[in-house]
């Protein structure tokens, strides 16, 4: 099955069901079928042919959903690019993927003029809202054709190129065939359970997968609707989750830390959530903990990453959940932990988790060295370290790059920041490996405190050495007002790192 096929046959069953809200926007299943059939239409007449890359540059909105499901009805692929990236790094991707088409907003005009003279391979750049010399309007998509010209599209064929997020050198472009989203949609859909009943609220951004899989195709795929928000606004926020009646929604640990801060969410109906997603993070188990009470709504961690389309594990919805855990994998994909031989190993051990299944990506874009490493013996290296439990759940305990070795000693991130979430005073920690002379690394702890409270660096360490062993905790602390973080809230400790060398 395609996208395609998807839209097609949900349409035929569906009809007039509202699949998309934005705002006072309704959009049904057939609407969503028409709009994309003509927005596919009017790309092939204009010369865009099969596997061509179209680029996408917008903050979500509808018309971000038409998009996705119109280019890849024409047959060609679609490569969001990050609403957050300066002009070099949108310049990068457009001349990376060899894209043909840009459709964007005048919110984005600027960049464009600076970087469209450096694209050749660029053809066209179709804006939305209004017209701006040497591009063409969005409307002329919309309008509606006499006749339909289509193309024939196969579940191998690449629907999308997804660039990660290059914590360590260029982005690299993962390639995702249409099989690839429908087997993930698939799967995650059975995993949360989803019916014809469920909204999806979608708060993250939709370069993203989970923006993508989570709350776009998942929900289409079970015949629900989506709930479509132009972000995360702690204002905004329970308001629309009440006046929609959302059933769901997926955040990452940033937001529910967030929302577990707002004084005011007892006054809003939120009887009809159901449950709440968190990935693209590991969440401090004190965050979980405190939402669960203050919300009574169901969260249930995953974790996946762009290579294996979207999702790869989670706790089960109806089955034994063990918070802190990633839960177990998804129906379809194997998840293994291996050395650095490639051998697997037992419960219990520290190693790399590696995954397997029909949801991995056909591999990077023009980089086919990287590809081989990523994806050898059939596996993908995802390089995050963890562990399964006797009962197969299985445990994150940092990333293989931010382990921390100080004088021989491995050290994990993420139990330190565990430790550190749960202290009254602090908001958010990032612990990180800063050089040292002597130990070769040293443990050095970065902290949010929350408004009105107080802390000085040797409480925060004293405080560490109460609840970890010595050579864990940290002999750095540093308190800053905030973190550099990725659109998806992920803290970024390269940036951290970066930035406090500079000072030093």
């Amino acid at each position: 099955m395609t996208l395609k096929d998807l839209l097609i046959e949900r349409a035929k069953k569906l009809g007039k069901k509202t699949y998309l809200y934005w705002e006072d926007l309704e959009i049904s299943y057939e609407g969503l079928r028409q709009i994309a059939f003509g927005i596919a239409h009017h790309l092939i007449r204009r010369g865009i042919r099969k596997d061509d890359k179209v680029c996408i540059l917008l903050y979500n909105r509808p018309e971000y959903v038409y998009c996705f499901y119109g280019v890849t009805a024409a047959g060609a692929v679609l490569v969001p690019i990050n609403s957050q990236f300066k002009a070099d790094e949108a310049q990068y991707i457009l001349k990376n993927s060899d894209a043909k088409i840009l459709i964007t907003s005048p919110e984005f005009k600027d960049l464009v003029a600076q970087v469209r003279p450096n694209c050749p391979e660029l053809k066209e750049v179709i804006m939305l809202d209004e017209e701006i010399p040497g591009t063409t309007l969005f409307q002329e998509l919309l309008e509606p054709p006499k006749k339909f010209e289509e193309r024939e599209v196969k579940e191998d064929d690449i629907a999308g190129i997804i660039y990660t997020s290059g914590t360590t050198g260029y982005p690299k472009g993962v390639l995702l065939t249409h099989k690839n989203y429908i087997v993930n949609a698939r799967q995650v859909a059975a995993a949360a359970q989803m019916t014809e009943k469920d909204r999806f609220l979608c708060i993250l951004p939709l370069f993203h997968v989970n923006g993508q899989i989570v709350t776009t195709v998942s929900p289409f795929y079970a015949g629900g609707s989506m709930i479509l928000l132009k972000g995360f606004s702690p204002k905004d926020f329970l308001p629309r989750l009440a006046r929609y009646r959302a059933t769901a929604f997926s955040g990452v640990p940033t937001v529910y830390a967030i929302l577990n801060n707002l004084p005011d969410a007892e006054q809003y109906d939120l009887s009809q959530l159901r449950f709440c997603i968190c990935g693209a993070a590991p969440m401090p188990v004190e965050v979980f903990e405190t939402f669960e009470r203050k919300y009574k709504a169901f969260i249930l961690e995953g974790y996946g990453l762009s290579e294996g389309t979207c999702a790869s594990s989670i706790n089960p919805l109806g089955g034994k959940r063990k918070i802190g855990s990633i839960g177990v994998p998804l129906e379809g994909q194997e998840l293994k932990i291996f050395d650095d031989r490639d051998r697997e190993l037992p419960a219990g051990q520290i190693g790399e988790i590696v995954v397997r299944g029909e949801n991995l990506m056909q591999g990077y874009y023009k980089n086919e060295e990287a590809t081989r490493e990523t994806l050898r013996g059939g596996w993908l290296h995802t390089g995050d370290l963890g562990y399964l439990d006797e009962d197969g759940y299985i445990f994150i305990v940092g990333r293989k790059k931010e382990m921390i070795i100080r004088g021989g000693e491995n050290i994990y991130p993420k139990e330190i920041e565990e430790a550190l979430y749960r202290h009254p005073a602090i908001a958010e920690a990032a612990v990180v490996g800063l050089p040292d002379k002597i130990w070769g690394e040293e443990v050095s702890a970065f902290v949010v405190l929350k408004p009105g409270h107080e802390l000085k660096a040797q409480e925060v360490i004293d405080y560490c050495k109460a609840h970890l062993a010595n050579y864990k905790c940290p002999r750095r602390v540093e308190f800053v007002e905030g973190f550099p973080k990725t659109a998806t809230g992920k803290i970024q400790k390269n940036k951290i790192i970066e930035s406090y060398l500079k000072r030093s």
